[in-house]
């Protein structure tokens, strides 16, 4: 199989017009740009659903999961790192590990947690399929983060919590943002929570709809 061309909908004209229509949404990071260009999405997917990778638009990857649309993971992507390079980031709810694929081009070190072992077994062929060896994939609840591998650069949330527990907030470095959908149901906000000397700042960007994050191993 050919990862990087394709052809029809997965060919790399196809990825350029995605590109361009993440700059007509606003993204303006050359680096995350250049990330999402790289990262082939179609890999991500099932081979029924590999015409449609590049469509702005959540897919369905098994297990009542989505992958997120290239907007949201851009825009996450972009808000989590500022446009630079990261040493280390958290991901939590990595699903079939698109997110963590592009977050590896952002950073030295991708810790991802996913709670469906079916997933992250997914996530590790794929992963491996594309040689990204920066991503360390675990299969545990996320809700409170992965203290062992704090502090982190950034910590991104692909699940909607009902509020940010302070303990995953403890996690970040003086400087460092988290990006998480906050809210139950339909009324759900990406939330930006950066850690200054005295104390958290919090911003609402937008409104969005993840599925929600949910405790416990499966």
């Amino acid at each position: 199989m050919n990862l990087h061309g394709g052809i029809g909908m997965t060919s790399q004209r196809t990825r350029a017009r995605m590109i361009d229509r993440l700059l007509e949404q606003g993204i303006k990071s050359p680096l995350v740009l250049d990330a999402m260009a790289a990262v082939p999405r179609h890999i991500f997917l099932e081979e029924g659903l590999q015409h449609r990778a590049y469509e702005d638009t959540p897919l369905p990857i098994g297990e009542g999961q989505t992958i997120s649309s290239p907007y949201i993971v851009a825009l996450t992507c972009e808000l989590a790192s500022r446009g630079n390079p990261m040493d280390i980031v958290l991901e939590i709810g990595g699903g079939g590990g698109y997110q963590a694929a592009v977050l590896a081009r952002l950073a030295k070190k991708v810790v991802s947690l996913e709670r469906i072992a079916k997933l992250v077994g997914k996530a590790r062929r794929t992963l491996r399929e594309l040689r990204i060896n920066n991503v360390l994939i675990k299969n545990v609840d996320g809700t409170y983060g992965y203290p062992a591998g704090a502090p982190y650069d950034a910590i991104v949330v692909a699940a909607a919590m009902p509020f940010i527990p302070d303990e995953l907030k403890a996690q970040l470095k003086p400087g460092g943002r988290l990006v998480a959908p906050v809210g139950r149901g339909e009324v759900q906000h990406l939330m930006v929570v950066e850690a200054r000397e005295n104390g958290y700042s919090e911003r609402d960007m937008e409104a969005v709809k993840f599925v929600p994050l949910l405790p416990g191993v499966a």
